[in-house]
């Protein structure tokens, strides 16, 4: 079994001002991408998402794609 990213580079906590590595994870349209197409375990991609909600919140990514 494939260990997720955040696992392999013994990432403690995800930041929300870190958004080189939050695009690795969105789509194409700026949606956030799918656990099972990710490689991300849960406690992660539950970090992931709310990185990403900050993010948007506070402008840093955008909520839709142009």
């Amino acid at each position: 079994m494939n260990q997720c990213f955040f696992s392999q580079n013994n990432v403690k906590h995800i930041d929300y001002k870190n958004t080189d590595i939050i695009r690795k994870f969105l789509t194409p349209s700026a949606s956030i991408m799918p656990r099972r197409r990710s490689g991300v375990c849960s406690k992660h991609q539950r970090m992931l998402s709310l990185a990403v909600k900050r993010a948007r919140f506070l402008g840093l990514l955008p909520y839709i794609a142009r």
